[in-house]
């Protein structure tokens, strides 16, 4: 199935305007041309609603059958993506293209937050973040390497829950003591009810399977204050997916997550007591869920056979990644510091003779 994707076009130039994350704004590359967000016309929002209400009614097999090849607008070379591809670039012309059945009906988005650091930021936080690896491999530092960080949308679940815990049971506080003649050990023993309820809302679980969860929640937190209603414009000039995991799918993983804080509440409630020998009972209820994009510098690379990430948060700039080791550089060191050891009891020896 083939489709022509969208570009958005310059005013001025006729080139294919890109998101700006400084000046929040669409901007033509060529020109320099600005266009601000509000600037599509409401009759471009409504025809997308329209299309949202009439594109539910889609069958299962029907949304089985996605787009698999673009055509780009700008040159008409053909751009091959997987089926979760919302946004692309032409290796061509270097066009940014919108591919916006996948963005539309219930694939819309309800919310993004746009790029606040554009590449040049990013560039620069990830020199710096190698330089912090004194046994990083120069060719992490290459040119090559470098122009391979990526602009990505992450597909991310954000859920509201209503959560409760019930505790009660014993718990044991010990004392020591002591006269002229004796030691004393006194157990006071407190029966003890807690329950706490909490509201947790916006908790998020990325929904792309080739993503690592570990890094996507390492790269938390996001400021859900700037999410802004979805608008197909703040993807030009990046990469994007589209969820490939149900939200349905995630909720054990965010229920285990809630869990996990309504238990660090609940010991923080009982901190002063040594001993805990209480019974827990949890109720959960999920109250809404929201579909949303959310901004990550992205860098994979292979060193020796193993495969390296540096993820690089987009709105707040917090880094997630590892560094190699330069087995040369290594090697270097412990033959300085063998020889620098070596020249130490030598002197000494030299002294005390």
């Amino acid at each position: 199935m083939e489709e022509t994707g969208r570009q958005i076009k310059c005013p001025g130039c006729g080139a294919t305007l890109e998101f700006d994350a400084k000046s929040q704004k669409l901007k033509c590359p060529y020109c320099d041309t600005e266009v601000d967000m509000e600037a599509f016309s409401s009759d471009e929002k409504k025809e997308r609603n329209t299309r949202k209400k009439s594109e539910k009614k889609q069958t299962d097999q029907e949304k089985k059958e996605d787009v698999r090849v673009i055509t780009c607008k700008n040159c008409g070379a053909e751009l091959f993506t997987d089926e979760y591809t919302t946004a692309a670039f032409c290796s061509y012309c270097g066009s940014s293209s919108l591919v916006e059945s996948r963005l539309s009906g219930e694939l819309m988005p309800d919310y993004v937050i746009p790029f606040k650091m554009d590449k040049n930021q990013a560039v620069e936080e990830y020199k710096k973040w190698t330089k912090k690896g004194f046994l990083t491999p120069k060719v992490f530092r290459s040119q090559a390497v470098i122009d391979k960080i990526s602009g990505i949308y992450v597909p991310f679940w954000l859920y509201d829950y209503y959560g409760k815990i019930h505790a009660e049971g014993e718990c044991v506080n010990t004392r020591f003591s002591s006269d002229s003649e004796n030691d004393y050990t006194h157990r006071d023993y407190y029966y003890v009810c807690r329950d706490i309820e909490a509201q947790f809302v916006k908790v998020p679980a990325d929904a792309a399977e080739k993503m690592d969860d570990t890094i996507m929640d390492k790269l938390e937190p996001f400021d859900y204050g700037e999410l802004k209603p979805f608008q197909m414009e703040y993807l030009s000039g990046f990469l994007s997916e589209r969820y490939n995991m149900e939200a349905e799918a995630l909720e054990k993983r965010i229920e285990k997550r809630i869990d996990t804080y309504l238990n660090d509440f609940l010991k923080e409630e009982l901190h002063r007591y040594e001993e805990k020998h209480v019974k827990e009972n949890v109720i959960l209820e999920k109250e809404k869920v929201r579909y949303v994009l959310l901004p990550v510098w992205m860098l994979n690379y292979r060193y020796q056979g193993k495969g390296y990430c540096f993820a690089l948060n987009g709105q707040t700039g917090k880094i997630v990644g590892d560094l190699p080791v330069s087995k040369g550089k290594a090697a270097g060191i412990f033959v300085l510091a063998f020889l620098i050891m070596y020249a130490i009891i030598f002197l000494i020896g030299g002294i005390i003779l």
